[in-house]
């Protein structure tokens, strides 16, 4: 049936009208896809220009017109074919990898190419802080209107995946010809703000499937995200199988279907290399560990973890159940040392590794009496600095296990704001080259200024903007979950690194900064969940790093609900924001 409605862009919006008002509307999508400088391109380009004649083509006629180093060219024909598996996704009846294009079409739209011209310049085929994301991308249509050509030119393999994603947005479905359509004019220059944009998944608290973990992963590369920090164990569970270790996933594991096989991180490493995203795997210790460390006693390798599911929990630990290493038995550094060595084996090449290193109970150590002999009987003391000093000391022995690990190669280690990184202690263990310190107080904290005086590089995951698991019903107890209120998208997007660093400290502190992170901690979520949890409420996180806009929320509405509209297209169950009527009728859903 022929729709009733058109739209015309007036004023940089989509303006709905009936279909007799004038020749000149067009259905809905191509008006998104037209109106405005940028479309509704997500996350907002550094700088673009996008016409407003589309051209009507099939996409089978997209091709790639590649020149690239012999390292990087795999990437960009894999990167390629998930393009046109975007394009195809556009159609609404899209399933399973087909979509029914039946037209009937006229003979321009089934003649007309799209040619992917892609230059990369550069052979890096891995992705680190120092690498490259810029690129240009232009689109032209020739003069007989039978081609239309995206000429995208980038340093790097990553900057060019960047501009096939932008691409891919500059193109839509039409609904009343069955076809595709793609604008006939655009100019892109686009780089990002910072270096490391990325989304934290727990799945120790309860288990993520590796098909959940690769949706996240589709999501993140549409909004050009980088960095999946997994926080793949803690005290709930130790999913991950290790050859050298099996007794870790066979004790920890919550059973033997739930656990993450060395092959599938390897499949993982690779299936989030081609859509510009890095794996960052994180250890937490010396607190956060418990169940799978228990099987060293019946080895005789004595306790690994003390007060493990020791009750009661609350004078023990944060949240049940309880555990930390024990710092008077020597093998925990045997151990951690062969944890090291298969974590960067199978999540290899990693460029970035995350320590944990947060919330340590005091009174779990003390009270064990094991610990507290071994503190008096080594001259230690007992007293609460004394137990800082011992957990400096184990963090020095961790960075050297990792460093040997390493066997020469630069990891960059993280970990996460706690009372060993209070200024009084910070240098207790590291100086400000040794560790990045990732933030999860508040934006208001006076930590981060100080921290920033000495020097530290930071990446930014302040709960009070940044949490997503925020803002439910208490898991212990009653009443709402510790971080509430919910964490909306406007929140996310409105929280500003550099702004929290100018209030703090009066400079924006770029040279410092390396960027932010979301994160879902899965108390209250799991694999059926964790979709509608992150997304598209982490989209709005890509675009504060992205491209840093100075300005707010509102004037990003109207893009961030039709992107979570493409998210859906490409199989992320994302949460509605708003009714499809304001989706259809911009800037008219307000306050």
């Amino acid at each position: 049936m022929p729709a009733p409605w058109g739209w015309r862009c007036e004023d940089g919006r989509c303006v709905k009208h009936a279909a007799a008002g004038g020749s000149d509307l067009v259905p809905l999508n191509q008006c998104k896809l037209t109106c405005g400088g940028a479309g509704v391109l997500w996350p907002l380009p550094a700088s673009a220009s996008v016409g407003r004649r589309v051209s009507l083509f099939l996409p089978q006629n997209a091709a790639l017109r590649p020149t690239c180093p012999a390292q990087v060219c795999p990437l960009l024909q894999e990167a390629f074919v998930l393009f046109r598996d975007a394009l195809q996704r556009y159609h609404p009846d899209y399933t399973s990898g087909e979509a029914p294009w039946a037209g009937p079409w006229d003979a321009a739209t089934e003649a007309h190419a799209l040619v992917v011209a892609v230059t990369v310049e550069g052979a890096q085929a891995h992705l680190t802080l120092d690498t490259d994301e810029s690129y240009s991308l232009s689109v032209n249509t020739s003069a007989d209107g039978a081609v239309t050509t995206a000429t995208i030119v980038a340093p790097t393999f990553f900057g060019a995946r960047h501009a096939l994603e932008t691409l891919a947005q500059l193109v839509d479905y039409h609904e009343t010809r069955d076809a595709l359509m793609v604008v006939q004019t655009a100019a892109v220059t686009d780089a990002p703000e910072f270096a490391y944009r990325g989304l934290l998944v727990d799945t120790s608290r309860n288990f993520v499937t590796v098909a959940a973990l690769r949706r996240t992963v589709d999501a993140m590369a549409a909004s050009k995200l980088n960095t999946l920090h997994w926080h793949i164990t803690d005290s709930h569970s130790f999913p991950l199988a290790l050859h050298s270790l099996p007794n870790m996933a066979y004790y920890g594991a919550y059973s033997a279907r739930q656990v993450y096989t060395p092959a599938q991180v390897r499949d993982l490493v690779q299936y989030a290399r081609v859509r510009g995203v890095r794996l960052l795997p994180e250890l937490d210790a010396p607190a956060h560990v418990g169940n799978g460390w228990q099987w060293a006693e019946k080895e005789g390798l004595g306790r690994l973890a003390v007060c493990v599911n020791q009750e009661p929990w609350q004078e023990l630990c944060v949240e049940p159940p309880c555990g930390q290493l024990n710092l008077a038995n020597p093998a925990i550094y045997d151990i951690i040392g062969q944890i090291y060595e298969e974590m960067l084996d199978i999540f290899a090449p990693v460029d970035i590794f995350h320590y944990g290193g947060d919330e340590v109970n005091l009174n779990c150590w003390n009270s064990t009496q094991e610990i507290n002999s071994w503190m008096t009987a080594n001259g230690h003391g007992v007293d609460e600095e004394a137990y800082y000093r011992q957990w400096a000391v184990f963090q020095e022995k961790a960075l050297q296990l990792m460093q040997k690990a390493a066997k020469g190669r630069k990891v960059e280690g993280v970990l996460w704001t706690s009372e060993l990184t209070k200024p009084g202690r910070l240098n207790l263990s590291h100086n400000s080259s040794q560790y990045i310190i990732q933030i999860w107080s508040t934006q208001d904290d006076p930590v981060i200024g100080e921290m920033l005086a000495m020097g530290h590089r930071l990446i930014f995951s302040n709960h009070d903007a940044w949490y997503l698991d925020c803002g439910m019903g208490a898991w212990v107890g009653d009443g709402n979950n510790w971080c509430s209120p919910y964490k909306g998208w406007q929140t996310v997007y409105d929280n500003s690194p550099h702004a929290i660093a100018t209030s703090l400290t009066g400079s924006p502190n770029t040279e410092l900064i390396l960027g932010g992170e979301a994160a879902l901690w899965t108390e209250q979520a799991d694999t059926n969940t964790v979709d509608a949890k992150v997304w598209p409420r982490a989209a709005a996180l890509a675009e504060r790093l992205w491209s840093n806009p100075s300005t707010s929320w509102q004037e990003a509405e109207t893009r961030f609900i039709h992107h979570r509209q493409r998210l859906v297209q490409r199989g992320v169950q994302a949460e509605r924001i708003q009714p499809q009527w304001c989706h259809q009728n911009e800037e008219l859903c307000y306050l």
